[in-house]
């Protein structure tokens, strides 16, 4: 009796599509973001720009007596590991897999950059249009470092930390698997979305005020809410690592297209 064999390169590309969703590799290829994210910071100072996703996760920390600089990141890099730990994956690492991966972002960031002009045309007779541009006064430099910080704790924050903990609250009202998972990306998306723009509002009798982000508006706003889906399921398929390049490089294009 006669067996077939998978051919070698359909085994490879398998392979690689699970090793490049695995924790241990999205902290090697997320990490130099990192680095460069938290020096070029350093170097900028009070000209550095930062997303509010990792203001709020800074601050936090402040009010729990932790206020090291560098306790951020490191705590980053220890949720990953534990998260690769507790999932009970080998500890190896295939270089390849991380070319791959670069090239993923560099697809996936021209695919929503794409996305982003088809909606600016479906929309822009409906929807007031709103800059959405760094300040004039900002550096090239300031305004890269801002963006590739802006990939990695915008997905730290709502998706490798909130979805999981959205997902979870709505398996216990009852809701099935799927329904769970649907409610959670719309419900991380808007969160998401939200969280680039300036607020002063009342809700429940508490008054809700944010310093940080844009005047609000729709337009902005139905894109944002859009990406977010796209960086869940790009999260969910593919990989922290691969939501992080894809999110880094997106912003990153919008500076040249």
């Amino acid at each position: 009796m006669s067996s077939k064999k998978e051919p070698a390169s359909a085994a490879l590309t398998l392979d690689y599509w699970h090793e490049a969703t695995r924790p241990l590799t999205s902290l090697v290829f997320v990490a130099p973001l990192l680095l460069f994210y938290e020096l070029g910071v350093l170097m900028l100072g009070h000209r550095a720009i930062r997303n509010a996703a990792d203001v709020w996760m800074r601050e936090l920390l402040d009010q729990l007596g932790f206020g090291q600089y560098f306790l951020l990141p490191a705590l980053t890099c220890a949720a990953l590991l534990a998260w690769h730990h507790a999932t009970h994956q080998p500890w190896r690492l295939r270089g390849k897999v991380l070319y791959g991966m670069l090239l993923e972002s560099l697809l996936f960031g021209l695919l929503l950059l794409l996305l982003a002009g088809w909606q600016r045309a479906l929309l822009n007779a409906v929807l007031p249009a709103a800059s959405v541009e760094a300040s004039p006064r900002s550096s090239l430099w300031a305004v890269m470092v801002g963006y590739v910080g802006a990939g990695i704790y915008e997905e730290l924050l709502f998706r490798l930390l909130l979805l999981p903990v959205v997902l979870g609250g709505y398996r216990l009202t009852g809701l099935s698997p799927r329904l769970s998972i649907v409610a959670a990306v719309v419900t991380v998306s808007l969160l998401f979305s939200a969280a680039h723009y300036q607020f002063d509002i009342v809700l429940a009798g508490h008054h809700v005020r944010t310093s940080f982000g844009e005047t609000f508006a729709w337009f902005s706003f139905v894109f944002r809410f859009l990406a977010g889906i796209f960086f869940s399921l790009l999260f969910w398929y593919r990989g922290f690592g691969v939501a992080v390049g894809t999110h880094a490089v997106y912003d990153l294009f919008t500076l040249w297209f």
